[in-house]
């Protein structure tokens, strides 16, 4: 197989930024170079350095003055609700019988869930996404679906049937042995099949029996390299409703723990009104909250406080997604400029370096799958974003005031969208332009 070199500004992080002149957290190269070999970064640093250790078969890609870095990764993630992003009003509990659940019921369907799984994997590439953490139905057709579209495209991506037996229609219903049998079956077909994760996944307490609760527990204990994803405390009514239907428990969070679902693969999304009990709980277990900005501002839940986790005493693992369909943007860094505002009326301000690391190497860490993808270090998976910051004729006017790396940081971030992603690798090969050319965009 032929081996690949790109050219181009190569940035990738080495820890977390404290501050825009904080350059020994990332390693930045203005003429870089990637040598990939099947599927794999086998070199990176500066061009001739990289080139002289390339063979004379090499293909060059020169993306010059383009910036390359790690794929974006998107923490949290709902495939089925695609065609309900943008649906107008309600909290989250109306807006879930209202538009989510009934949308889910189509998903029972083979042919549709496929349909949808190209369609959600294509806007993540578009957008310069890698990787997610996605929720399926809680038909297990859904996760095949989802699970075959990854695999055909050589994605990592982590994915789970929802588990969720009470409190919705009958047509978004399992049972909690069905929950069970249908995840175990799934995970025995695809987890560790290629690049592909298994998450179990119950969607939340309300949504789930004590029985299947104890269901959702079982299979940790038995497949214990698994992820396991939920969500906790996005909103007033959801937490008051839960305390209703598990009187016994100190909090939300104590029903997880209660389980045995809490652990450092255990991703929690939102977790925007956590008392100081349950955030030490979070912490001590090494679980991982999940910071969904647009979706919070969208539906009305609340602040997430993302700088007081992080620096609390016994502070708190966190990730950023995007969490379509409540979530109003694909793009992780349309998430992130909504992410640096909610922030900021925290009282506090992200940098530019600190959301990118975000995106990459923080949320691979967080997801546990630092050891692949989310930097540009030689022996990971060569999944690559390159970002144009002259993409529209916006950018490009600001672009000629822009001076540093963190400036230009900061207007991808603010003014970015999928017209700033010129080009998107997936295990070293191109995809972004191969989907263009082929009529799928």
């Amino acid at each position: 197989m032929t081996d690949t070199l790109l050219r181009g500004r190569t940035l990738t992080f080495l820890r977390w930024p404290d501050g825009v002149d904080d350059h020994a957290s990332y390693t930045y190269e203005e003429d870089g170079g990637l040598l990939i070999r099947d599927g794999r970064i086998i070199a990176a640093g500066a061009y001739a350095d990289v080139a002289r250790q390339a063979g004379e078969s090499v293909q060059k890609v020169d993306h010059r003055p383009h910036l390359l870095l790690p794929g974006f990764i998107d923490a949290h993630v709902h495939f089925p609700q695609m065609q309900v992003i943008a649906s107008y009003g309600a909290e989250l509990l109306d807006w879930l019988n209202t538009y989510t659940f009934p949308e889910e019921t189509k998903f029972a369907n083979t042919q549709h869930g496929r349909r949808i799984a190209r369609l959600f994997l294509d806007e993540m590439v578009r957008h310069g996404t890698t990787t997610v953490a996605a929720y399926c139905s809680v038909h297990k057709e859904s996760a095949e679906a989802f699970f075959a579209e990854s695999h055909d495209r050589n994605m990592l991506n982590i994915a789970g049937k929802v588990m969720m037996d009470r409190n919705a229609p009958d047509g978004v219903l399992d049972t909690p042995q069905s929950g069970y049998d249908d995840t175990k079956g799934l995970i025995r077909e695809w987890h560790g099949r290629g690049r592909q994760l298994y998450a179990v996944t119950p969607r939340f307490a309300i949504t789930s029996s004590p029985e299947q609760m104890e269901m959702a527990g079982a299979l940790m204990r038995e497949f214990p390299d698994l992820h396991m994803q939920t969500h906790l405390s996005e909103n007033d009514k959801e937490i008051a409703f839960t305390q209703e239907l598990y009187p016994w428990s100190r909090d939300y969070t104590d029903v997880y723990e209660h389980y045995g679902l809490l652990g450092r693969k255990a991703l929690l999304g939102h977790c925007i009104h956590l008392s100081e009990r349950e955030a030490d709980a979070l912490s001590e277990s090494g679980s991982v909250a999940v910071f969904c900005p647009t979706s919070n501002l969208f539906l009305g839940s609340g602040l997430f406080d993302y700088q007081r986790y992080r620096t609390r005493q016994k502070p708190l693992r966190i990730a950023a997604a995007t969490d379509v369909g409540g979530g109003t943007n694909y793009s992780m860094l349309r998430t992130m400029d909504e992410g640096y505002k909610v922030i900021a009326l925290n009282g506090e301000k992200l940098n530019p370096f600190a959301s990118f690391w975000q995106m990459t190497r923080g949320n691979a860490e967080a997801l546990s799958v630092g050891d692949k993808v989310g930097t540009l270090d030689a022996g990971t998976d060569a999944d690559i974003v390159v970002l144009d910051s002259k993409a529209t004729p916006g950018m490009r006017l600001r672009m000629e005031t822009v001076k540093t790396l963190a400036e230009e940081l900061f207007l991808l971030q603010t003014l970015g969208d999928d017209r700033s992603v010129r080009e998107v690798y997936v295990a070293g090969k191109p995809a972004k332009s191969v989907m263009s050319t082929t009529g799928v965009a």
